[in-house]
């Protein structure tokens, strides 16, 4: 019914193998498609002189993405 396979001194069947193989090949995959998500959003470093004008150079930006995305609609 079942071929038996000699592995380390002891018999494992055929479905064992396959179900071994499977498992390994799906974990594989997901473990490397997996890992840390960049954020789209994370641009360059806003080197700012100070709190206000970083806050400015931030709002600026957001309205300037704004603005392109309703042009694009």
């Amino acid at each position: 019914m079942v071929v038996m396979y000699q592995i380390a001194g002891r018999q494992v069947g055929s479905h064992v193998l396959a179900m071994a193989t499977l498992g390994t090949f799906f974990v594989g995959s997901w473990a490397a498609t997996g890992g840390s998500k960049k954020s789209a959003e994370q641009g360059p470093p806003i080197s700012a002189g100070s709190k206000d004008e970083e806050k400015f150079i931030q709002d600026f930006l957001k309205s300037a993405e704004a603005e392109e995305k309703k042009a694009a609609h």
